[in-house]
């Protein structure tokens, strides 16, 4: 098991509140880049395995905790995928995952601000895939073998700019600069009881809004890599978001505003805590 971080730009892997810095574990001034680690996580257990006894680098600082996978090539965002939200949003079940882009510029750190892009911004938590592996055309019962790891991240959204014009504006309503916050860590797979029944949540300024389960997921997260991977190449680093459950703003008739704190929760993945302030928005040419 293995818990991976982006402490202030450098891979690091943590244990009890602890960093330990991977190029100097390994040996290998490569490894500092947290993109290789990933693409080493096969690796990562031996060497996470190994740090009993070991002297750390020190304390991981929260507000150092930079995305964990930084760059990634493609960030898929999956609408519509869990029951729960189908019903509050009174839609149909999708017959195949609704798929869209983040942009990987819209990523953020665990104690990130938001910078609010308007009065119509919502919160999302969601559990997000880091893929391991260069991959294409994986079948569902191999998908968790090219996985490196779980993180856990918010899919913040601008629903004017969303639902401006048909078809919608998906993609950059979500990508807006700041509006993927993801981490703390990628945790690996084996950390987990069932990788597939995961518990998440999501507090607005101290109020529970969004609590639920991945079981309850529509398309399961081998699903969604088979699918994707039918579609395109994955490479190591990049993030599927794989949807939210009931409890949005949008179904509540809330929104985010300036002071409100977004606190998401995942199993043994951690804490997100990002505060809300004045951004600006798009400006229509």
């Amino acid at each position: 098991m293995f818990r991976l971080i982006n402490h202030a730009g450098r891979a690091c892997l943590e244990n009890n509140g602890q960093r330990f810095d991977l190029a100097t574990l390994a040996n290998d001034a490569a490894l500092s880049d947290p993109m290789v680690a990933i693409a080493r996580h096969r690796d990562l257990h031996a060497w996470q395995a190994g740090l009993t006894g070991r002297s750390s680098d020190g304390i991981v600082d929260a507000a150092l905790l930079h995305p964990p996978s930084p760059r990634p090539q493609k960030i898929f965002g999956i609408g519509v995928n869990y029951h729960s939200h189908a019903a509050e949003m009174n839609v149909a079940l999708p017959p195949a995952p609704l798929t869209f882009a983040k942009f990987p510029s819209c990523l953020s750190g665990a104690r990130s601000e938001i910078a609010l892009s308007g009065d119509h911004v919502d919160w999302e938590v969601e559990l997000v895939v880091v893929i391991g592996d260069r991959c294409r055309n994986v079948s569902v019962g191999d998908a968790w073998t090219h996985v490196a790891g779980l993180t856990l991240g918010q899919d913040i959204s601008d629903r004017i700019l969303q639902s401006t014009g048909r078809p919608a504006q998906f993609c950059l309503a979500k990508s807006f600069d700041t509006y993927g916050p993801i981490g703390p860590a990628i945790v690996s797979v084996d950390s987990f009881d069932n990788p597939d029944d995961i518990e998440i949540s999501c507090d607005i300024s101290g109020v529970r809004m969004q609590q639920a389960r991945t079981k309850d997921l529509i398309f399961s997260v081998p699903r969604l890599v088979a699918y994707l991977s039918s579609i395109c190449t994955l490479l190591p680093g990049d993030l599927i978001f794989t949807g939210t459950p009931e409890g949005v703003g949008r179904a509540r008739g809330l929104l985010l505003k300036p002071g409100d704190e977004i606190v998401s929760n995942a199993t043994l993945i951690g804490t997100l805590r990002n505060r809300c302030v004045r951004g600006t928005g798009a400006v229509l040419a």
